[in-house]
């Protein structure tokens, strides 16, 4: 498998990321150039603004070339002071961004060499201060190596708390790519039960009256082809959500299938009656999708299962929930055992149940089967 394209941030993150560089810039060259003003730097103009142009404007490059902008701030520290002039900021506070960019790469062990040999050099280019003043000798080179340690560690924080953060969003996204799955598989389950249900009942129609009656078999044969190619279809734009590119995906059913879905029920020979309380249109897509599959799924153990010959389905549309109830008038469970739930009614009760809902499923009182689920409507509250 081709390995993925680095992730693009963004657009709001990278404008964000060129106004800190930008930030960081100015308030580089306004802090070197100030500092060399308080202590006395005369001639700005001569290095001091110079070397803060300098300075500020490589580190709107620094995330692209970190390691460069590092060298080329150092080097731009060294020439000042080969041309006569004194750094009154030390050797590592002007180039403290470039530091820590640097330390947030995989190169960090080459920061802290160059870190250290420039720390050896301040100290020895600060010679002349220990000649009159060795506490403050002692200060300014202890100052300057504290100074690099706490930027390379925090170069080191901040780089391990961005992959932490990297790992923990790929898991989210591999999480949510495994539920997508598990729910195309609902899907998949759903579809091809269904269609096997139907299409079998036209079978059994098409074997009995081959004889008796052609066209009402080639009839059943027909409605058999066109209900097994939607299905293929359906299974078409799930199985494509699968795949590793999941363009071109068709639509999921919903409630404006549900017409096709009774149609489809009643030509298999069963007596559905659709009720439908309330306005459909208001109903957000993915609780419309969880309907139209526990009505699918319902009918589908109906003809394969039950022996019913009546099945009624009443849905009612409420603003903070949705009420669906499949009830027929089939045999019951021989023996007057206990219903086993198989994939189809563990299936919508996992669909429901992920809503915020509840499904329940069993024999009924006066004989046959009823399934209820209420699903709260997505974005309501109770």
């Amino acid at each position: 498998m081709a390995e993925p394209p680095p992730r693009r941030e963004p657009a709001p993150v990278r404008h964000f990321a060129r106004i800190t560089d930008l930030t960081l810039a100015v308030l580089t060259l306004v802090f070197f150039v100030a500092v060399a003003l308080a202590t006395g730097v005369r001639g700005p103009w001569e290095g001091a603004i110079p070397l803060g142009l300098l300075l500020g404007a490589l580190l709107l490059v620094r995330r692209r070339w970190p390691m460069t902008v590092l060298l080329l701030s150092i080097g731009g520290i060294f020439l000042y002071h080969l041309t006569g002039h004194w750094s009154p900021a030390g050797w590592v506070w002007p180039t403290a961004v470039a530091y820590f960019t640097a330390a947030t790469t995989p190169r960090v062990r080459w920061v802290g060499a160059i870190g250290l040999a420039v720390l050896l050099y301040s100290a020895l280019d600060a010679h002349r201060i220990l000649d009159w003043n060795p506490t403050r000798y002692v200060l300014h080179v202890a100052g300057e190596g504290v100074i690099l340690a706490l930027l390379i560690a925090a170069g080191l924080t901040y780089a391990a708390t961005t992959r932490w953060r990297e790992r923990l969003r790929e898991t989210d996204d591999r999480a949510r790519a495994a539920e997508e799955r598990l729910r195309v598989s609902h899907e998949v389950h759903d579809v091809v039960a269904h269609t096997l249900a139907v299409v079998g009942v036209q079978l059994n129609v098409a074997a009995d009256a081959l004889e008796d009656d052609p066209e009402e078999a080639a009839a059943a044969l027909r409605l058999a082809k066109e209900i097994r190619n939607r299905a293929m279809a359906d299974l078409r734009s799930l199985i494509t959500i699968l795949r590793d590119d999941p363009g071109g995906t068709a639509p999921q059913a919903d409630l404006a299938s549900l017409d096709t879905l009774i149609a489809d029920a009643r030509t298999a020979g069963l007596d559905v009656t659709l009720d439908e309380r309330g306005d459909r249109a208001a109903v957000p897509a993915i609780t419309a999708i969880a309907v139209y599959r526990v009505v699918q799924e319902s009918l589908a153990n109906t003809l394969k299962h039950a022996a019913a010959s009546k099945a009624e389905v009443t849905i009612g549309y409420q603003p903070r929930s949705i009420t669906v109830e499949i009830t027929d008038d089939g045999r019951g469970v021989p023996g007057g055992a206990d219903v086993t739930e198989g994939h189809g009614l563990t299936g919508m009760r996992e669909r429901v149940s992920a809503l915020g809902g509840a499904l329940t499923a069993g024999l009924r009182p006066g004989g046959g089967f009823a399934v209820r689920a209420d699903i709260p409507v997505a974005g309501s509250t109770a």
